[in-house]
Parts: C-alpha cells; sequence; structure tokens
C-alpha cells in the first residue's frame, strides 16, 4: 500500500513538472514572439531577463548592438542604464545614515552651505523622493550646450543652483536630477570618495557586478552596446553626452545580469537593513497628507492589481526597465540601444505573463487637477477605428494631467520637453485656460508617442 501511495505521489510530482515544464516553454515562446517582433535582427536591439522565485527563468537578445559594424547584440552586452542608477544613489545613502554619517532631515546646507534654497529647508529626503522643488538641469534649456563638456560636480552644481526653486520643499512632487546629482555630491563629502569609487568598492566588487561601471567613453568596454536615436533621417548614432554629466543621476553601465545580482542583493538585505529599505520602498507623503508613487529610488504602480517596485531609464541612445512584483517575486529588466524603440510596454507584459495573468487590452484616459476628478480617477478616452486614435472631449480647467493605461501609474505619459512628444513617466503637461477640449493621442507601433489638445 505504501509502495502505492509512493508511486502515485512521484507521478503527480513529474505529471506537475513536466506541466511547469509545458507552460514555460509556451510562455518563453510568447516573449521571443513579442521582442523578436520589437526588435528585429537587422535594426536597433534589447537584452531581457525574467526570474521567478529568485531564479532567472528567461535571458535572451535581440537586434543589433552595433549597425555600422553589424553586431548582433549578446546577452551580455553592456548599456547604459540611466536613471535606474537612482537605485544605487539612494542605497548609498541609507548606508551613510545606517553608519551616522548623516540624516535623511539633514539639511542640504550642511554638506553645501553655498547651496541657496530660498528661506527653506531642503532635506536629504527631499532630494530622494524628487520633492525639494530644485529645478531638474536636464530641463534646463542650456543643457544642451553643456552636454560634451568634462565638468566636476561642482562646476556642474553651479551650473544649476542658481535656478529659482519651483515650490516649497515637501509640497509637491517633480522628478528632478538636479536632486539626485547632488545626493551624489553629499556621499563624496561624506564617505571621502569619489562616487564612481564609492559605487565600485561597495556594490559592483563585492556583489560580482563584473560587467558594471561608472559610464565611460574613455574606458575600452568589452561588449559595449552602441546607443541610436531617430530622427528625421531615419536612426542616427546618439548624441555625445559626457558621462560625468548624469552622474550620480544616471551614468551606471550595466547588464540586464548584473541588475539582477543587484536586485537579488537587496532584497536579501545584503546592502542596507530591512528597516531601510522599508523606508525606501514606501510611498513618501506631501505635506498635504497625499502620498506620492516615489520612495528613495523606486517608483510604484501595479499591474492588474499587484504591486510593482521598480524604475526606468531613459539617457542619449538608451531606454531600460526594471520592474519587479514582490507578492508573486517576478523581477523583469530590459535593455534597449535606441531612444526611438521603448521597452516600457513589452516589460509590462511579459511581467503580466510570468505571474500567471493575462494581458488585458489597454485603456487610456487622463488624470490631473485639469480633470473633473482631479487626480483622484481617470476621464477613460474612446479609441478610434479609423484614425488609430484614443479620444476624449470635456470640459477641463486650468491645471495639469497625464496620460495613464488602465488607470494605475505603472504606465503614464507625460511632455518633458514641453514639445507634444509625450515620455513615459515625463513630466505633467500643462493647460493655461478653462474650456471645452477634444485631446487626441497617437501611440504607433515605434513608440513615438503625440498628442493634440484643441480647445472648441
Amino acid at each position: 500500500m505504501k509502495r502505492s501511495i509512493l508511486l502515485l505521489a512521484f507521478g503527480l510530482c513529474l505529471n506537475l513538472a513536466f506541466a511547469q515544464q509545458k507552460d514555460d516553454q509556451q510562455l518563453f515562446a510568447e516573449f521571443d514572439k513579442m521582442l523578436s517582433e520589437k526588435y528585429k535582427t537587422n535594426e536597433t536591439g534589447a537584452t531581457a531577463l525574467v526570474s521567478r522565485k529568485g531564479q532567472i527563468i528567461y535571458k535572451k537578445a535581440f537586434g543589433m548592438a552595433n549597425l555600422e559594424h553589424n553586431i548582433q547584440m549578446q546577452v551580455d552586452d553592456v548599456f547604459r542604464i540611466g536613471s535606474i542608477t537612482k537605485q544605487f544613489t539612494a542605497v548609498a545613502i541609507l548606508q551613510l545614515m545606517e553608519q551616522g554619517k548623516l540624516s535623511l532631515q539633514d539639511s542640504i546646507n550642511k554638506f553645501i552651505p553655498d547651496y541657496p534654497t530660498y528661506g527653506n529647508k531642503i532635506t536629504i529626503e527631499h532630494l530622494l523622493t524628487h520633492t525639494s522643488g530644485i529645478k531638474g538641469y536636464t530641463n534646463m534649456k542650456d543643457f544642451e550646450k553643456i552636454m560634451t563638456l568634462d565638468l566636476t560636480p561642482v562646476e556642474l552644481i553651479d551650473f544649476f543652483k542658481n535656478e529659482p526653486i519651483e515650490f516649497a520643499p515637501g509640497t509637491k512632487w517633480n522628478y528632478s536630477n538636479s536632486g539626485y546629482f547632488l545626493l551624489g555630491y553629499i556621499i563624496e563629502k561624506v564617505s571621502g570618495k569619489t562616487y564612481p569609487q564609492y559605487i565600485e568598492e561597495n556594490f559592483f566588487k563585492p556583489l560580482g557586478m563584473t560587467h558594471s561601471l561608472f559610464g565611460s567613453d574613455a574606458k575600452i568596454v568589452k561588449n559595449r552596446a552602441s546607443g541610436y536615436e531617430k530622427d528625421i533621417i531615419g536612426i542616427i548614432n546618439a548624441p555625445y553626452l559626457n558621462m560625468n554629466l548624469p552622474y550620480s543621476a544616471g551614468s551606471i553601465q550595466s547588464t540586464v545580469e548584473d541588475l539582477f545580482k543587484w536586485h537579488q542583493a537587496v532584497h536579501a538585505y545584503k546592502l542596507v537593513k530591512k528597516e531601510s529599505l522599508e523606508k525606501a520602498f514606501t510611498k513618501y507623503k506631501l505635506t498635504n497628507g497625499k502620498e506620492t508613487n516615489y520612495g528613495y529610488g523606486w517608483s510604484f504602480g501595479d499591474i492588474q492589481g499587484s504591486p510593482t517596485i521598480g524604475h526606468d531609464g531613459g539617457i542619449n541612445g538608451f531606454l531600460t526597465q526594471s520592474i519587479y512584483l514582490p507578492n508573486e517575486d517576478v523581477f523583469v529588466a530590459i535593455f534597449t540601444n535606441c531612444g526611438c524603440n521603448p521597452p516600457f510596454e513589452i516589460g509590462d507584459k511579459m511581467a503580466t505573463l510570468a505571474m500567471g495573468k493575462k494581458i488585458p487590452t489597454p485603456k487610456w484616459g487622463i488624470i490631473g487637477t485639469a480633470t473633473p476628478n482631479n487626480w483622484d480617477s481617470d476621464q477613460v478616452m474612446t479609441y478610434d477605428e479609423a484614425s488609430k486614435l484614443w479620444k476624449i472631449t470635456l470640459n477641463l480647467k486650468a491645471g495639469e494631467f497625464k496620460f495613464r493605461a488602465n488607470g494605475n501609474w505603472n504606465l503614464n505619459l507625460g511632455d518633458t520637453k514641453g514639445d507634444g512628444v509625450l515620455k513615459r513617466d515625463g513630466d505633467n503637461l500643462q493647460l493655461a485656460a478653462d474650456g471645452n477640449y477634444t485631446i487626441s493621442l497617437m501611440l504607433n507601433a515605434a513608440g513615438n508617442y503625440t498628442y493634440k489638445l484643441v480647445k472648441n
């Protein structure tokens, strides 16, 4: 009898394992289909990694790493990861906090005495949470004039420090690379090491992140992917950007597997204590009590009701995404080497499939102070099959708004440059006057997202 029970249990395990293997094969086939359709063999490419329950289940490369030399993308190619760098900067600050070398409530003037705060106390926490009111230097009109210069941290701080403050600290949220640049400088002042030295000694070496480095065009970097952009003549080499300028806000270069090593170490509390990480993973509250969708170096959203923690990156020639679903223990990272072909929607879809759910039909809407429901809920748009546009006509008031998919912040679009071109997590769109408006949203397959606002 016992032998029969054992055989039955063994057979059941085999069947379950076979079923899981079959499900995974189908899952991987869907991943392959999505990625190969978007990142074609002879075009700019991508690398992708998916883990589940702490194990890498999928890792592949698509498209080209270098168009001029006809080099195919390899899965361990090195990319600029852009603003995912902010996770490293935030953890470095938390390490120094745990060592008693700073407090999150310290004024930035403790470390940068001459920084103008216009009578306000701007804290380290304000910098971490994008609530400082300090204008982002990458949004300044003269930034393109200095992109190629080899500036020191002090010289770049001098470039933006006299800009007027945009709002009282803690009262609003507005993404600011300046805040994270200042955090890097504070890390240097407190630790006595340069920012590149700090992340190399405290993160890359101990975690075995052998393909990660502070960005440099001078160094010889094995398997470095080339970066591209798109303009009116087609695909071009990405404009030169001296990597000292993104600094602690966006200068790290890495691979999808090295980022997975980082992800594992962070969540295993190998770098900072659980209590510190919980602060980083808590939505920051403004002075009016409203929650933002950002903690310290991580942003928050949800996919079909499952919470997500992650960050996107965008820098000359590269767009990157990392997303983690803690309840399902699913992690997805996608790096791409063209600013023209964003990975964000595919990343969300891969995460959805990896946690065993179906991909929903996208529904777009607008939300914000300009809309009837403020920031509380979306005004749902209607898809017009003939024009291939999402549209809505309604009464709006002067204020701000954004586009959101499926009623959550995991996929939202704004207009950082004010040129009508939408970017994921871009700045709030501005509406100058009350009135009845028709808003159209155009989303094409190449990732060129635009909108039109017409007053009726």
